[in-house]
């Protein structure tokens, strides 16, 4: 398999991230961030999700995030919807895509959503048919890949069933997450060598936690199967509050100068991107997690 010459950074930070932090940032606050990341050349934002507000506060406030912003044909403002009432709300707001979540592990899905695997892509099927009534794109997301805090090791067979469910219901692309980040390179190239039996590397992303520091290893790794879509976090914001001692995302700006130091096209502008970075750092009141803009800050 050929490393692709250009990734697609898919940009969490506005909602994977920011619903795990737990400093309050202000409707105007996420607007100005998504902005920001915009002007730094990101062209496919994560920009909210319309989940239960008791269940996750931070993104009670996601309609009028969206309100704030101007979708165009060159840029993506995706939204995730857990079920058929987010996605009649996201569909209020305007938005064009959109995501869903499944877990490989039974002891995550029950933890996270207080039900089953299967009952949790049984959720999905009435929003999987609006979704193609009014053609909207629904992208999938698979939750401990790797391991579970809960069942331990996760199996690609585990895997691999529910990312054939995710796609048979209309995703057009599956996110594959390591949501403790406990997955090595070892445990990535079993896992592709095994998904890839049956599905092409354009159908599948990958989102990894950088608990262990693994997270830039196993993108690299991944890569060499072709793997063209990659999920990050500005400034490494998030974590898990269902995956103990879990930290956020792989920092944005990390994957960014990897790739670009590998001649790989991002069409991000790296500078803008750590200044994005610190920004909203500065705004929680805590240091940015992203080794490149601490290294930059430090030299300067």
């Amino acid at each position: 398999m050929t490393i692709p010459q250009s990734v697609k950074l898919v940009e969490v930070g506005p909602r994977d991230g920011l619903q795990n932090e737990s400093a309050a940032v202000s409707t105007a606050d996420k607007i100005n961030l998504i902005h920001g990341l915009i002007g730094a050349g990101v062209s496919y934002i994560e920009a909210g999700s319309f989940v239960n507000p008791r269940s996750v506060p931070q993104m009670a406030d996601s309609d009028q995030v969206f309100a704030g912003l101007r979708s165009t044909d060159a840029i993506t403002l995706a939204a995730l919807t857990p079920n058929l009432k987010g996605f009649e709300r996201a569909m209020e707001s305007g938005i064009k895509e959109v995501a869903v979540f499944a877990s490989a592990s039974e002891g995550f899905s029950q933890k996270n959503i207080n039900c089953t695997i299967a009952e949790s892509l049984t959720r999905f099927e009435p929003l999987m048919q609006a979704a193609r009534d009014q053609g909207v794109a629904v992208r999938g997301y698979i939750s401990c890949v790797v391991g579970c805090p809960y069942d331990g090791m996760v199996t690609p067979q585990q895997v691999d069933l529910v990312s054939r469910a995710l796609f048979d219901m209309g995703c057009y692309e599956v996110s594959l997450g390591d949501t403790i980040g406990v997955g090595t390179a070892g445990h990535f190239k079993r896992l592709l060598d095994h998904l890839l039996l049956r599905t092409s590397a354009d159908k599948l992303a990958l989102h990894c936690h950088d608990t262990y520091g693994q997270a830039l290893a196993n993108i690299c790794a991944s890569l060499e199967y072709g793997i063209a879509t990659v999920d990050a976090s500005v400034a490494g914001l998030g974590g898990c509050p269902y995956a103990l001692n879990a930290t956020g995302n792989v920092a944005s700006e990390d994957v960014v100068y990897m790739l670009k130091g590998m001649g790989i096209s991002t069409g991000i502008d790296l500078d803008k991107l750590i200044e994005v970075g610190q920004s909203i750092s500065s705004l929680l009141g805590k240091p940015t997690n992203s080794h490149v803009a601490r290294a930059r800050s430090n030299a300067a």
